[in-house]
């Protein structure tokens, strides 16, 4: 981490010092919404709940969809990859909308950056988003009449990988037609394990094994098919109908090794495969009504299922003779019928200076899994959710404040067993913020949430998942509640737009992982456990080293954690911290990303994503885009986990032979008139549970 460290300083400081002799014209840019101060700075302005940025003609001209316009921002702390399909903040996941309307990353794909008027950027939402630790929305227009086809192909040249995409848009007056696929291909990319671990029994002998990998492969193939209707009457009345369906055509991960007992028993040969296929398709509806006095009502409906299988496959057999039976043979096999629907309805209340919300959703969940490795046992699980809020925003001079009220109602039941628990969790926010200038301002926000128990947290059936270890259910453990408290200070110079953080989390009932042994059996089950607190300290700078020509964007975190439950305290400190260096004129675009993950302590494990790094270069001719690339073209790619407990230590690196040269293909047309679409301000989320075949 030093060199990327010492490599942000020096960037900052050298924009610094060239701003400091030539000073930038700066557009301005005004919005009259709730006559919020704004900062006037290129692109972006700052409003007291989020940042919005304005796409410059170059950005719209060197972006072919909406993700490469997301990227092309380089809006701090954002990491986005169109390669890899992915987008984060600060390690974290983001929540993406389209006009309001949380949507998915092929639908952002799908957005024509001519369409794209501005983008809002909000890090710390309110409580109508529904806990979201990130929010990005598109706010976009569309033709009064015509259409637009878009098509996106990006294959690897040595490998099956790649992304695909095509959509259709049809206007006609009020009413826009939408169709398109996409498919995401990853099919049997070479892969291994490095992996070793310590059994510690309750005699307080021990057992170490360590795993030499011999190969695996991993696959992991899917799409989608998506229509939707929208019709808008201005200051009146909008409509928007979405029907999808998603399908996952291969899911394997497989590893093979050769495990070394140090008890001075024989060699094992392993392997261990799991995965999980299926079909999801999603009804979503929503309705926004305008009333007298800047008043309005919103519904806003969401229906999935989900119909397929999730399944695990686990044999150690002898070296020396690799025909005899297993010594070990797990085989799990499961197969679910899950519904998911959510329907929320919300009121809003606009004044000059302020702005009142208030809402109601209720969630449901049913699901049916049919384990079909237990003889075509079938068990229930019943989950619904009812959440209240009310929040109120008001400006007073320089000062802006929100406060808000949640309270969520949980409760779940699984039939066969009649075991279940319900319970009451309180979600206060706030937030304020003081404005020095136009420049400067400090921000201060608490805000909080629930994390429910998962299907595969709360079953009951217990699995077997090597020769030493079982996972069962806790029915008992209860929805846990988060905190945080998030001070920033954000700045802007001549070349430097950034923001300093200091974020201090908790969560004193975390559902966590909790291993015990009986007899000869170690079991992982879950608890409600004492709780994590962590501290981190957070820089997110967006440079213009050269203007219009060279920009440096990315974030520096360092965390300090501690998590404590039945048994055990532990203590986490790391970095972590995403760059983009772009590098864009003449329609040609040249950018580096270089990612490392968060390790994140969660019970007694400390786990990672990947770290990675990209190079591609573009090209833009007319409608048509051309880009080259290499994932990973420096170091070892890597994704993992770290086992801290006292009964099985062990430690797991993920590896992929992920040096893919690719190539890229975009097309887009379109033609019409443009007019403003309508906002979707708010949208109920809700999703299909999924068992988990469990895996080491």
């Amino acid at each position: 981490m030093k060199p990327f460290i010492t490599f942000f300083s020096s960037a900052i400081l050298v924009a610094i010092g060239a701003g400091a002799q030539t000073v930038e014209s700066v557009d301005s840019i005004s919005d009259h919404s709730l006559q919020e101060v704004t900062i006037e700075a290129p692109r972006v302005i700052r409003k007291a709940d989020m940042d919005l940025y304005h796409p410059s003609q170059s950005i719209v001209e060197n972006s072919k969809n909406g993700i490469q316009l997301l990227n092309n921002l380089m809006i701090p702390s954002l990491s986005v990859s169109d390669a890899l399909s992915s987008i984060t903040a600060a390690g974290q996941s983001v929540q993406l909308r389209i006009n309001g309307r949380e949507s998915s990353i092929e639908q952002v794909r799908s957005l024509l950056p001519e369409t794209i008027k501005r983008v809002e950027w909000i890090d710390n939402p309110g409580l109508r988003y529904g806990g979201a630790n990130y929010v990005i929305n598109f706010i976009v227009t569309n033709p009064l009449a015509g259409g637009a086809v878009q098509t996106h192909a990006m294959p690897a040249l040595n490998m099956g990988f790649g992304s695909y995409m095509a959509n259709l848009k049809l206007n006609n007056g009020p009413s826009q037609f939408e169709i398109g696929a996409n498919l995401k291909l990853t099919n049997r990319i070479k892969s291994y394990r490095d992996y070793t671990e310590t059994f510690t029994f309750p005699d307080g002998s021990s057992l170490t094994r360590n795993e030499t990998p011999r190969g695996g492969s991993m696959s992991n193939t899917f799409g989608g098919l998506w229509a939707s209707y929208s019709y808008v009457k201005p200051d009146t009345t909008v409509l928007m109908v979405d029907l999808g369906s998603s399908h996952k055509f291969r899911d394997r991960f497989q590893y093979n090794g050769l495990l070394s007992l140090d008890n001075g028993d024989e060699d094992l040969l392993l392997t261990d495969s799991h995965g999980d296929l299926g079909t999801t398709p999603t009804l979503s509806i929503y309705l926004q009504q305008s009333l007298r006095n800047n008043q309005m009502l919103i519904a806003s409906f969401n229906g999935q299922f989900y119909f397929g299988k999730t399944y695990s496959d686990y044999v150690e057999t002898l070296a020396a003779t690799p025909s005899s039976s297993p010594l070990t043979d797990i085989h799990t096999d499961i197969r679910d019928r899950n519904q998911g629907y959510g329907l929320e309805t919300d009121y809003i209340k606009n004044w000059n200076n302020a702005r009142f919300t208030a809402g109601i959703s209720y969630n449901a969940n049913r699901n049916r899994s049919d384990y079909q490795s237990l003889g075509g046992q079938v068990f229930h699980q019943r989950q619904d959710r009812v959440y209240f809020f009310a929040e109120y925003y008001r400006r007073f001079g320089k000062f802006t404040a929100t406060a808000g009220m949640g309270a969520q109602f949980t409760d779940f039941k699984f039939r066969e067993s009649g075991q279940g628990n319900h319970s009451w969790s309180p979600r206060p926010q706030a937030t304020i913020t003081y404005s020095i200038n136009q420049n400067h301002n400090f921000r201060l926000n608490f805000s909080s949430w629930q994390s429910n128990p998962s299907l595969a947290e709360t079953n009951i059936v217990p699995q077997q998942l090597d020769s030493f270890q079982w996972r069962v259910g806790n029915p008992d453990i209860k929805t846990a509640s988060s905190y945080m408290l998030f001070f920033t200070y954000r700045f802007a110079l001549p070349r430097v737009y950034a923001t300093f953080g200091l974020r201090a989390f908790t969560s004193p009932d975390a559902i966590t992982p909790l291993l015990y042994w009986d007899n000869d059996r170690l079991i992982t089950t879950y608890e409600n456990s004492k709780g994590l607190r962590n501290l981190s300290f957070i820089l997110a700078p967006q440079i213009n080293i050269v203007p219009d020509w060279l920009m440096l964007s990315g974030y520096l975190q360092y965390r300090m954690e501690r998590m404590a439950g039945t048994g055990y305290v532990r203590h986490h400190n790391c970095w972590s911290g995403n760059a983009s260096l772009q590098l864009m004129h003449w329609g040609f675009t040249l950018e580096a990303q270089y990612r490392r993950a968060e390790r994140d302590l969660w019970g007694e494990k400390i786990s990672w994503g990947e770290d990675i790094n990209i190079i591609e270069l573009s090209y833009n001719w007319r409608d048509w885009q051309f880009g080259a690339g290499v994932i990973m073209p420096f170091g070892k790619y890597d994704q993992g986990s770290k086992s801290l407990s006292k009964w099985n230590r062990n430690e797991q690196h993920m590896r992929l032979k992920m040096r893919m040269p690719f190539i890229s293909i975009s097309y887009n047309v379109q033609w019409g008139r443009q007019k403003r679409s309508a906002q979707k301000l708010v949208d109920v989320e809700t999703s299909a549970d999924r068992s988990s075949a469990g895996g080491r």
